[in-house]
């Protein structure tokens, strides 16, 4: 089996563009709106220049905005690992993305939805509306797999691609996969990562009436579950270039840090699911972490689960939580925790990182970096 690093990283939030300023974040506070969609609060992304990495207006017009975050933090990715520029190598590279569903043309829903009371035929009604007043583009930016169409159409990335679908275990088993098709000689080389927009209207509601979000002013991931528990989404993109250490010596790549296991669960959520799951996962990957990137939600349960198993699991790590950093984004979760801690050992501030990954309904995961 051959070892796999990660030698590129893309990443953009709330707490800016690229992983310098992602680190810096570490000790901060993230940046939070709690007026535009009030009572939630909200991790907006920072303004970018779509130009620096998506040159055409055209293809900017025709993506959503998790499209965009998406294809901009592959561009940093790209960058990163000195493959922007290399046609060939982007030809054989391999393509994951982790992605939910597309977004919504809300003046078009309010329309139909308010035609419908007074339709003498509700169904033709609705049937010519629909044929008449979506977007051609907008039904396809529906579509999941389009994120890596445009990643392939903007960044030349034209090796194999997926998108898997499924929130928080998405991005962990893009990365899973990855890996293991390096790892067993399958491939060489991948782009692999996710993207979010939380800043839509209908998300809150679906987040909402199950009861996940947290509707008061902000407080670290840690310390919610006393008040009741909750997740404050975030807008981000995070994006890894995955490859075999043999290869990334070949092309004269820096490898930042080596990923050493992945491993996912999906467990029946019962009291006490959670913590057996992830004691069971990160014994799957052995190691002593000297720093512990979670995922935790916020939520009230689980969030406590995690923090008990984590005592155990890493005494005396550093722990830090992505939510703290770029609240929660999904999709985009588990690649964004491999991110820090793979920036976290590529400057010597640690040495073996546990990043974990626990769904707000369904889906556990760990990771494990170390020096490369």
């Amino acid at each position: 089996m051959r070892d796999v690093v990660i030698t590129g990283i893309g990443i953009v939030s709330c707490a800016g563009e690229g992983l310098d300023a992602h680190l810096a974040a570490l000790s901060g506070t993230p940046s939070t709106d709690s007026e535009t969609f009030a009572p939630h609060p909200v991790h907006r992304a920072t303004a970018l220049e779509w130009d620096r990495q998506i040159p055409k207006k055209s293809d900017q017009r025709q993506m959503e905005a998790w499209q965009r975050l998406g294809c901009y933090a592959a561009g940093l990715a790209l960058d990163s690992a000195g493959a922007k520029d290399d046609a060939g190598l982007k030809s054989r590279m391999q393509l994951i993305v982790s992605a939910g569903g597309g977004e919504r043309d809300y003046a078009v829903d309010g329309q139909i939805l308010t035609g419908l009371r007074t339709a003498g035929d509700p169904g033709v009604f609705l049937n010519e509306r629909l044929m008449g007043d979506l977007r051609p583009t907008l039904f396809l930016a529906q579509l999941s797999n389009l994120l890596a169409g445009n990643i392939s159409i903007v960044h030349g990335v034209t090796g194999g691609s997926r998108t898997f679908m499924g929130e928080e275990s998405s991005g962990v088993d893009a990365i899973r996969i990855a890996r293991q098709r390096i790892a067993s000689g399958q491939d060489d080389i991948f782009l692999v990562g996710g993207a979010y927009n939380a800043e839509r209207p209908d998300v809150l509601l679906i987040y909402e009436m199950g009861g996940f979000l947290w509707k008061k002013p902000y407080r670290p991931v840690w310390s919610r579950p006393a008040e009741g528990g909750g997740m404050i989404l975030g807008s981000a993109a995070s994006f890894l270039v995955l490859e075999a250490r043999d290869h990334a010596q070949q092309r004269g790549a820096r490898p930042l840090a080596a990923l050493a296991g992945v491993a996912s669960d999906r467990s029946r959520r019962q009291p006490g699911s959670v913590e057996r799951a992830l004691r069971g996962l990160s014994g799957q990957l052995q190691g002593k972490p000297d720093v512990v990137i979670s995922g935790a939600t916020g939520v009230q349960g689980i969030t406590e689960e995690e923090q008990a198993a984590l005592k155990d699991i890493a005494p005396g790590a550093a722990l830090y939580a992505t939510g703290d950093v770029i609240g929660h984004a999904m999709e985009a979760q588990a690649p964004a925790g491999v991110a820090l801690a793979a920036g976290l050992i590529a400057e010597a501030k640690a040495n073996d990182a546990l990043v974990t990954s626990i769904g707000h309904w369904r889906g556990e995961g760990a990771l494990r970096l170390t020096k490369a």
